[in-house]
């Protein structure tokens, strides 16, 4: 299959008081034309900023792409200036941020939101083919296109996502990037968005990356699965992989730390403590202090990922280990 993306060696780092805070560590991934990666992992795995290196919008002046290439079509979009990301941003590669509400612009009407988009994107088209483009899209969404003139307060949580989803696709990107797009909304609506973004994917025939900590839309949504932890990738695979063939300690525990009903537990299993900081990661495996299965060299060596199958991928030195043993 033709690659849309492919992410080598990404490395992203913020100063702060407490010193350099490394957020994302050697991340590499591909993504192929049509489908969808998930990537999982608890708040400050370093999901966002990754997806926010791929849009090149890392928050300035503190916050720095330190080494690594993300390359679009082949173009390496780190070496492109301003002006070049300008065009790529919105038209060629969308995003749904994660949170609806703030999204939008309170002051300006959702119609407009969506023509602003298309305008900048579409400078042949008239005013008039704007607005109609605008109301198209209104309508893919599932919203009356007698609502262009209203304001986001006017819209339920739902709605609004909706209309976060009309902007990011009104250019037909090739890659959308959907960062936590069901947050902050109850189930129904949840599984509606999500419905309405596997359609349009399909129809629109959009590259995705899902970023989520939920397991079960990954699941429902993603051909491959990047599982991550302090900011590297410490499972990766296919969903058959991450599902059924489960390997890194931490993906075992995230599965453990949700419900099963084929399962009568009396209690789920928590993974215990925290994510180590940032600012001070651990010098061997950064999941060792949490993990049950360590060995002594895990506190010490840092693990490299380790192809247990072909294209599934574990940074593991326990798994490693056995994986020596069987071959």
């Amino acid at each position: 299959m033709e690659k849309i993306l492919d992410i080598e060696n990404l490395n992203v780092e913020f100063k702060s008081d407490r010193g350099i805070v490394k957020a994302v560590n050697n991340v590499s991934f591909q993504l192929n034309k049509g489908e969808t990666i998930g990537l999982v992992g608890e708040t400050g795995a370093g999901k966002t900023t990754t997806a926010l290196s791929i849009m090149n919008l890392v928050p300035g002046p503190h916050g720095k792409i330190k080494s690594g290439e993300i390359k679009f079509e082949g173009e390496d979009l780190l070496k492109k200036n301003e002006k070049e990301m300008r065009k790529i941003r919105g038209g060629k590669i969308s995003m749904i941020f994660q949170d609806p509400m703030t999204s939008l612009n309170p002051v300006v009407t959702v119609g407009d939101q969506i023509a602003e988009v298309i305008k900048l994107h579409s400078e042949k088209k008239s005013r008039s083919e704007i607005k109609t483009k605008a109301k198209q899209m209104l309508e893919l969404v599932g919203i009356p296109s007698s609502r262009y003139d209203d304001y986001p307060h006017q819209f339920s949580g739902g709605m609004k996502q909706r209309v976060v989803i009309a902007i990011a696709l009104a250019c037909n990107p090739e890659l959308l990037i959907a960062d936590e797009p069901t947050t902050a909304l109850d189930v129904t609506i949840q599984a509606q968005v999500l419905e309405l973004m596997a359609k349009l994917k399909k129809e629109l025939k959009t590259s995705m990356i899902l970023i989520t900590h939920d397991l079960g839309v990954v699941a429902g949504e993603c051909d491959h699965v990047a599982i991550m932890y302090a900011g590297e990738i410490v499972e990766y695979g296919n969903l058959k992989d991450i599902y059924k063939e489960t390997k890194h300690p931490y993906t075992i525990g995230l599965f453990r730390s949700i419900p099963n009903i084929d399962k009568k537990d009396d209690r789920l299993v928590p993974i215990p403590g925290l994510m180590p900081d940032p600012a001070n990661l651990p010098e061997g495996c950064y999941f060792a202090p949490r993990c049950s299965m360590k060995m002594p060299e895990c506190e010490k060596n840092h693990p490299q990922p380790v192809e247990i199958t072909p294209g599934h991928y574990c940074r593991c030195l326990k798994v490693q280990k056995e994986a020596e043993k069987n071959e």
